[in-house]
């Protein structure tokens, strides 16, 4: 079976190219913070507690706190809604293409390359609660290798099972999909950061999401079961 042949396979490599997207204008535009990748906050907010230069201990909470709000309303929505996929993953990706959407006002009003003031604190909360909503729901769905928003386990499991580490010859393809899928958004992301604009960036992000959105309503119960 092809890697791209589950329609949930593909909603999930489709939001891994969105976290690419949305940490490229994080990190490039916002203070070289992440939205999405949690363990780079908590090592960088430990950089910048020695007091090392170029870093902002309040965007790493705000991050942080973000996400963790975000976390939770995704855990607390796929609770309730999990008996009926097509309205649990449509109201997760909606509402965390609502975030990025404000996300994008906001950088409409900031500038063409960077959000200064309360506007990149404002930005930084709404994208990582979105990430946040985006990674419970995945971790709820516990579609193998497919978390959305980190790469460690993925990678690893590339190394550690193919012939050279463990010798279980599990099928890499998908885990592949995964970390191209993140690259290509990353690349995107920073192409249209540095060459065209900030919300240029957060606009493709919040179509895609909106496409996410759609989706589910239009595949079978059945088929969104498949690749899990």
């Amino acid at each position: 079976m092809s890697v791209f042949s589950s329609p949930l396979v593909r909603l999930l490599l489709g939001l891994t190219v969105v976290t690419g997207v949305v940490d490229a204008v994080s990190y490039l535009a916002l203070g070289r913070v992440f939205v999405a990748n949690m363990t780079g906050n908590v090592v960088f907010l430990g950089f910048s507690l020695t007091g090392a230069s170029g870093f902002s201990a309040w965007l790493f909470v705000v991050a942080l706190a973000g996400f963790s709000v975000g976390s939770a309303a995704g855990g607390r929505l796929a609770r309730a809604r999990e008996a009926d996929r097509r309205i649990w993953l449509t109201l997760a990706f909606t509402g965390e293409a609502v975030l990025v959407t404000v996300a994008l006002v906001i950088s409409a009003f900031g500038g063409t390359h960077s959000i200064g003031g309360s506007g990149r604190y404002a930005a930084v909360a709404l994208l990582a609660a979105g990430m946040g909503i985006q990674n419970a729901t995945a971790r709820a769905l516990a579609v193998p290798d497919l978390t959305t928003t980190v790469l460690t386990l993925t990678l690893t499991g590339l190394s550690a099972d193919s012939v050279l580490g463990s010798g279980k010859r599990t099928p890499p393809w998908r885990r592949i999909a995964s970390v191209v899928a993140m690259l290509a958004g990353a690349a995107v992301g920073a192409v249209l950061v540095l060459d065209a604009s900030v919300p240029a960036a957060l606009g493709l992000a919040a179509g895609a999401l909106a496409l996410v959105a759609l989706a589910p309503s239009a595949i079978g119960r059945d088929r969104l079961a498949e690749g899990s």
